[in-house]
C-alpha cells in the first residue's frame, strides 16, 4: 500500500471515530490542568455533556503514565480521593468536572508541565448501544493558583 493509500485509509479512520464521538454527542468545554511546579501529578477539569446519555469508563494521556477519574468526598471530618471505576454522563444534562469532586487525575507526569501547554487527554467513552470510543480532549496547563475556566 503506497502513502497516499495509507494517509487516506488513516483520514477514513479518523473521521469514523470523529464521528461516532459526535453520534454519542459528547461535548467537553473549558478543559483545563492544573500544574504544581516539582510535582509528579497533576488534576485536569472540565464540563462534559453527552445529549444521548453515556459513560465514561476510563481516559490516558501521553503526558502521563497513568491516568485514572478520581473524586474527592468528605468521609467523617476528611476529604478523601479516590479512584472510581466509571463516570456517569447523563443525557443532556451538564457534568463538571472541579477542584474538590470529580476530575481526571494525571499521574507519573513524564515531564513538568508549563502553563500555556496543551495537554491531550482521551477519555474513553461507552455510549448507549454499548460500543466505547475515544474522544480527545484538550485541556489548557494553567498555574497552581488557577479555580476554573479562564475568562478570556
Amino acid at each position: 500500500m503506497g502513502l497516499f493509500a495509507r494517509s487516506l485509509v488513516f483520514a477514513v479512520v479518523a473521521l469514523a471515530a470523529a464521528a461516532a464521538a459526535q453520534a454519542q454527542g459528547i461535548t467537553a468545554t473549558d478543559a483545563w490542568v492544573r500544574a504544581v511546579p516539582g510535582q509528579t501529578s497533576a488534576g485536569a477539569y472540565m464540563h462534559l455533556r453527552s445529549a444521548e446519555g453515556a459513560t465514561v469508563v476510563g481516559a490516558e494521556s501521553p503526558a502521563a503514565g497513568i491516568v485514572e477519574i478520581h473524586e474527592m468526598a468528605m468521609e467523617g471530618n476528611v476529604m478523601k480521593m479516590r479512584a472510581v471505576p466509571k463516570l456517569e454522563l447523563p443525557a443532556g444534562k451538564a457534568v463538571e468536572l472541579k477542584p474538590g469532586g470529580y476530575h481526571v487525575m494525571l499521574m507519573d507526569l513524564k515531564a513538568p508541565l508549563k502553563k500555556g501547554e496543551t495537554v491531550p487527554i482521551r477519555l474513553k467513552v461507552r455510549g448507549k448501544s454499548g460500543q466505547t470510543q475515544d474522544f480527545e480532549v484538550k485541556a489548557e496547563v494553567r498555574d497552581a493558583t488557577a479555580g476554573g475556566p479562564s475568562k478570556h
